[in-house]
């Protein structure tokens, strides 16, 4: 199955939410405003208690409880908002994917300490809504989730990476194609806009040929989480080529910083897009 085959009927096999939908309708119609998206998001109540949530917690670290969705707005933004209620509309699309096939829980796992990463370096870099690194993190390998429910025997062959052979490798060499460019094939299929998905595209990308911070700091962000979360396979810093973090000025000491304190956040926030652990919280 050719990559283009895989991304089209993956847009129509995986459906984000009706509310989702509407949101970005009314996020890109200019004459909305921020009453009408929060009318949205209050008609959809699994999806205002997940934005709640996500206000209230470790993400944040607001010193006051957040209450109604209008204050969530007013305090979080509208548009990083709609990117936290993307997040977890995609997280949703993909709750029934068969958890037999590769371990559901090291993947969110990995995927939101990339996703908590970005926005921690995004921060540091003073870009603006740095929400939009964290879900392009959090969504960089939505692909694997594709795979897995429409290729599964090749899914399987491409959970024997090791320290000789990256995951990109592997699926390069099984599929033809890596999973992050089926995630970001699929992101732009669905409409989101380009700063979420062009970052994912890159990730595996000549790190020396990017003078985009953004670009920089997901493929530093995946490289760091991949090492973390893998560590039976990797030794800290394994995949780390020095210009990764020298390009953005880090130096280790601030990747030991960033780790730590995104390894802290973690597993409360995996609770939140994790759709398996919706039933436990």
């Amino acid at each position: 199955m050719t990559l283009q085959d895989i991304i089209s009927n993956a847009s129509t096999l995986f459906v984000l939410p009706d509310s989702v939908t509407r949101l970005k309708a009314c996020m890109d119609d200019g004459a909305s405003n921020i009453d009408d998206i929060a009318d949205i998001i209050s008609f959809d109540p699994s999806l205002a208690t997940q934005l709640l949530r996500v206000a209230n917690s470790a993400l944040y670290r607001f010193p006051n409880k957040i209450d109604t969705i209008t204050k969530a707005l007013q305090v979080v933004g509208t548009r990083s908002t709609y990117d936290l209620a993307l997040a977890f509309g995609v997280s949703q699309a993909f709750k029934e994917v068969d958890g037999q096939v590769i371990d559901l829980d090291k993947f969110w796992e990995q995927s939101v300490s990339c996703g908590l990463l970005a926005k921690y370096f995004a921060e540091m870099r003073n870009i603006r809504e740095p929400e939009r690194l964290f879900v392009a993190g959090l969504l960089h390998n939505i692909g694997e989730l594709v795979v897995v429910a429409m290729l599964p025997d090749s899914a399987k062959r491409c959970q024997a990476f090791n320290a000789r052979v990256s995951p990109a490798e592997l699926q390069a060499g099984v599929l033809g194609y890596t999973f992050t460019n089926v995630s970001a094939g699929i992101i732009k299929e669905w409409g989101i806009p380009e700063s979420i998905y062009n970052p994912i595209a890159k990730i595996h990308g000549d790190s020396s040929n990017t003078s985009e911070y953004e670009e920089q700091i997901l493929q530093l962000s995946y490289v760091l989480a991949l090492d973390n979360v893998n560590s039976e396979i990797y030794p800290s810093y394994n995949n780390l080529k020095p210009e990764l973090h020298e390009s953005l000025s880090l130096n280790r000491d601030d990747l030991e910083d960033a780790l730590d304190i995104t390894n802290l956040q973690c597993i409360s926030v995996i609770s939140l897009f994790n759709p398996n652990a919706f039933m436990l919280y």
